[in-house]
């Protein structure tokens, strides 16, 4: 009876509202003759992109020899062409755009896939794939972006460029940014996270959005190469390991995370790599072993892989991942260093590659490698003994390649 009951009330309840409604619309003859209001735009709403319920994967892909770029969608497998490149050097990607290296100038594509993370819930968008046009200068050592700006940096220094331009599609003005050094420069937190050198010292420095010094950090971060941003803050690489700034409400810190042991230069962490989203970190060390940075527990671990060309890990308790030059992919415990498991992946060419270059994408669930001999991209999944789930044939060579989506 009580459902019944519940009903019938609530029925009752919604007629009664219904016809207060209609005496409320006869009451007043301009509200009755008043447009209806136009429907109010969803949380998250992005004008010319679609809302989707998981992460938009896609793979922006460059062929060193040819020069021929395109954009493989992991979600329908289709690949869009987009415009050539001459003497393709390198591939970068900041999330959603990806910025080709190439003859006098880096290339922008907008990889139409990206995701918004408010904290305590993620959007995720999908657009249309398309190119944007280029910036002046190669040789780029750090791209990094935040809401409002994207940074180029390279030995000449570092230009910011507007990310609301970007999107819309053109590649603006960038504006020079003046007491900056040759490292990389990150937007973080509304400010500029700058290299410099102080008292004969390197650090880093925080800076406004026009370049003005807002503070520096006591902690000095020598010889500063690569960097990442996690959730933890930002980590740069340093010669006796890794400097971590963080902020809290509106207060920056710095922290040293030393290596706590030393390390030869040629075997320091000078390029990160990692899922987005995840605080432990990926870096060869030498040609034979890969440093596991983890920002959490402020440690660092030194696996023995044998000679390497790629590594990276999703983190949080999943395997780290090192791609040898023999074209084996070998799954490590980060805890032990112990391998468990192991997988033929690369049959040619592999070992006539260097350091870095064949690439290990990594998201949630899967992971990608590059085959440029083989013309193919291959989807590993980590957590079922490496198997792999798909495998991409391509009409030119992967040479480089970078996940975008993230």
């Amino acid at each position: 009876m009580t459902p019944r009951k519940t009903r019938t009330t609530t029925a009752l309840s919604l007629a009664a509202l219904t016809g207060i409604g209609l005496l409320a619309g006869c009451q007043s003859g301009s509200d009755a003759k008043a447009p209806p209001k136009a429907a109010a735009k969803p949380h998250g709403y992005v004008e010319g992109a679609e809302e989707a319920s998981e992460q938009q994967s896609r793979l922006v892909l460059a062929d060193a020899a040819t020069g021929t770029v395109g954009a493989l969608d992991l979600v329908t497998g289709d690949v869009t062409p987009l415009e050539g490149a001459e003497d393709v050097q390198g591939l970068r990607t900041d999330g959603r755009f990806a910025y080709v290296s190439a003859a006098g100038a880096t290339h922008v594509v907008d990889s139409g896939a990206w995701t918004v993370d408010h904290g305590d819930h993620v959007h995720y968008y999908r657009a249309a794939i398309r190119d944007v046009g280029s910036v002046a200068g190669t040789g780029a050592v750090g791209i990094h972006s935040d809401q409002a700006l994207t940074a180029v940096s390279s030995a000449a220094g570092t230009k910011l460029y507007d990310r609301a331009a970007l999107e819309a599609g053109t590649v603006p003005a960038g504006r020079a940014l003046t007491g900056a050094g040759s490292g990389p420069v990150v937007p973080y937190k509304e400010h500029l996270l700058v290299t410099g050198t102080e008292a004969g010292k390197d650090t880093v420095e925080v800076h406004d959005r026009e370049g003005t010094r807002v503070t520096s950090f006591e902690e000095p971060c020598a010889q500063v190469r690569g960097s990442a941003v996690t959730r933890r803050g930002v980590v740069f690489g340093c010669a006796d390991g890794a400097l971590l700034v963080s902020e809290d409400k509106g207060t920056f810190d710095a922290e040293k995370i030393p290596y706590g042991t030393a390390v030869k230069p040629s075997e320091r962490a000078a390029g990160f790599h990692h899922r987005a989203g995840s605080t432990t970190l990926a870096a060869l060390s030498g040609d034979d072993a890969v440093w596991v940075l983890d920002v959490t527990d402020r440690t660092w671990t030194r696996v023995e892989t044998g000679p390497v060309l790629s590594a990276n890990t999703a983190g949080e308790g999943s395997p780290l991942l090192a791609l040898g030059t023999d074209g084996v992919l070998t799954a490590y415990d980060t805890a032990t260093g112990r391998s468990v498991a192991r997988k033929q992946l690369l049959s040619q060419g592999a070992e006539s590659e260097g350091p870095g270059s064949v690439a290990i994408e990594v998201d949630t669930t899967r992971a990608y490698v590059n085959d440029a001999a083989a013309r193919k991209v291959h989807e590993i999944d980590y957590n079922d003994r490496l198997r792999v789930a798909r495998t991409f044939t391509l009409d030119f060579a992967p040479t480089y390649m970078v996940e975008t989506g993230r």
